[in-house]
């Protein structure tokens, strides 16, 4: 991190230095390295002298945690020369936050945020690791309401905005697409003159003092594992990750770096990752998180990757989808039977609208722990299976267990 001396921070709380500068901000204590600030939030307060231990510099009980998150990312980044880029979208984002950060490293010392920190924590975190060399920050945005984005940007202030898409997500929140766009949107409003938005065909921008970006679909090829997107090899061959490798490139190409011949991509947990089952089945993690969009997605690319062996999909409730939740469930279980799965494990309430799409046979779990016991007698040797649910019914758990028994 770029150094901060102790004196000039501003007042956010109890302070208990030990020297007179910090070279890092942490929020879990076990994370602590020599020079750190371990920031207590919550039950943190109670592993304050464990910060110390591990080398400390200070803590800090903030009064107000997102305020004082806020005031210390604002600090490192009011110092730092890097090109930030921030990132949204209804799906993709932490995908395409992954690969740009893959296809910039190679030409430009180029920081990332860590799996999904993208909130009012997240962000600030992610800015408290920029170095006096960093030459590009890829931050990922979250939105949950009106606002939210429009205050992180406030935070990183970013040269250039990339929206992924737009797609039924947080409908409770904001109420409709439209409220979805003009949530992302804040993203676009908050770019400085000549700053630059990538942003989907569809998606208006009005701002004339910008460059605007609507990247579209070259030629793709796929071989041996792997696809290649607009001369770029990739390690992916799932489809959905083409529309995030076509982003990604277009937003290397504004910050003005070299596309590379070839880049090998560490992709964020449980999002798709392949793991072999016993007599050739194969499991895709996808259980971070679910939407409409994605869903079908993931069911497309079980379809695709299946190739012959019988199709099992764990599917969990998707969240934050308003009055119409019950509808989107139902039309997923009728896009499962559309690509081919032959078995299919509905898991929480919402879940239970999967049920009746048409999949030949179907059962049904309340929760992760009891879906793990039956996915066990569900899935048998030689299945390719579908793991998928938003984040809130933690069916990595299932995936898990299932990973388990080809260890």
């Amino acid at each position: 991190m770029i150094p901060l001396r102790v004196d000039e921070l501003p007042a956010l709380g109890e302070l208990d230095a030990h020297a007179a500068e910090i070279t890092g901000v942490q929020v879990d204590s076990r994370r602590v390295e020599r020079g750190d600030l371990f920031v207590a939030v919550g039950r943190g307060v109670e592993f304050r002298n464990e910060a110390l231990v591990r080398g400390a510099a200070a803590t800090l009980v903030p009064e107000r945690p997102f305020e004082a998150f806020a005031a210390l990312g604002s600090l490192v980044r009011d110092r730092s020369g890097a090109r930030i880029v921030g990132i949204t979208g209804s799906t993709g984002k932490t995908s395409t936050k992954d690969l740009l950060a893959a296809l910039c490293a190679p030409a430009a010392r180029t920081i990332a945020a860590e799996a999904s920190f993208n909130n009012e924590i997240g962000v600030p975190l992610t800015l408290c690791r920029l170095e006096p060399d960093t030459e590009v920050c890829i931050l990922e945005l979250a939105m949950r309401g009106f606002g939210q984005i429009a205050d992180l940007c406030r935070i990183a202030r970013p040269h250039v905005g990339v929206i992924t898409n737009v797609g039924p997500v947080h409908l409770e929140l904001v109420g409709s697409l439209e409220g979805v766009q003009r949530a992302k949107g804040e993203l676009v409003t908050a770019l400085p003159a000549g700053g630059t938005a990538i942003v989907p065909d569809e998606f208006p921008v009005e701002r004339d003092d910008i460059t605007v970006v609507r990247p579209s679909l070259p030629e793709v090829h796929r071989e041996e594992g792997r696809t290649t997107v607009d001369g770029v090899s990739f390690n992916f061959t799932a489809e959905h990750q083409v529309a995030n490798a076509v982003t990604a490139l277009a937003t290397l190409d504004a910050l003005g770096l070299p596309r590379p011949e070839r880049v090998e991509v560490e992709f964020s947990r449980w999002r798709g990752e392949e793991v072999p089952l016993p007599g050739g089945g194969l499991l895709i993690n996808d259980a971070y998180n679910a939407n409409p969009v994605s869903m079908r997605a993931a069911l497309r690319h079980l379809e695709a990757t299946a190739n012959g062996r019988r199709r099992v999909a764990i599917l969990g409730d998707m969240a934050e989808l308003g009055s119409g939740a019950p509808a989107y469930h139902q039309e997923i279980g009728r896009e499962a039977a559309r690509h081919g799965v032959e078995a299919l494990l509905a898991v929480g309430e919402l879940a239970r609208g999967y049920l009746d799409g048409g999949v030949p046979l179907t059962s049904w779990a309340p929760d992760a722990e009891t879906a793990a016991v039956e996915a066990a007698e569900l899935v048998q040797p030689g299945d390719v299976v579908l793991v998928k649910a938003s984040r809130a019914l933690g069916l990595e758990h299932v995936a898990e267990a299932l990973a388990a028994v080809s260890a």
